[in-house]
């Protein structure tokens, strides 16, 4: 049994949801999003909650419950709070710039590293060593972070890179005479 999909979502205030056929829509100060629902479970929108529940017993609809439940969540908590996460960039000479429509990062390479950002992304450097990328869509915010992050991953030896906020770099020890 699904322990997370047993629970309705709350609709916060100023917070719309409708459902349309399979698509369910939530609309909040923050901007507009929509999940397409599976075949495998039915939502109900009945006294300010969303209700997700299996169309059967069948094991992939039983996996669904909690998933699409998950996923209604984070797309109320999206519209209504939205989503942030800071990137913290350490090494000597790395830094970050916002100019235009582009993020700007010179991370040791021999070139600037330029990052379009995309549309329904917001991203701010309060410091050169810092980013912090915000938006509605949970899934997308993580996918620019993760992005970014590949340009230069911390490595294990002086902890240089691009790195979360918070995150622990297994350091290892350097070579020995």
């Amino acid at each position: 049994m699904s322990r997370v999909g047993k629970y309705p979502v709350e609709i916060p205030a100023g917070v719309q949801v409708a459902l349309a056929g399979r698509t369910l829509t939530a609309k909040g100060k923050l901007g507009v999003l929509s999940l397409e629902l599976t075949d495998l479970v039915d939502a109900t929108i009945e006294g300010g909650k969303v209700s997700v529940a299996p169309r059967g017993d069948a094991t992939p609809a039983r996996m669904m419950w909690g998933t699409t439940r998950a996923l209604v969540a984070s797309l109320v908590h999206g519209v209504s709070v939205g989503y942030a996460k800071t990137l913290e960039i350490t090494g000597t000479g790395y830094r970050a710039s916002v100019q235009g429509s582009n993020l700007v990062m010179n991370l040791g390479f021999s070139h600037d590293v330029v990052y379009a950002i995309p549309s329904g992304i917001k991203v701010t450097c309060e410091k050169p060593t810092t980013i912090k990328v915000e938006g509605v869509d949970k899934r997308l915010v993580g996918q620019v972070c993760a992005e970014i992050r590949t340009w230069r991953p911390p490595e294990p030896y002086k902890g240089k890179g691009v790195k979360f906020v918070g995150e622990q770099i297994r350091r290892k020890e350097g070579k020995k005479k």
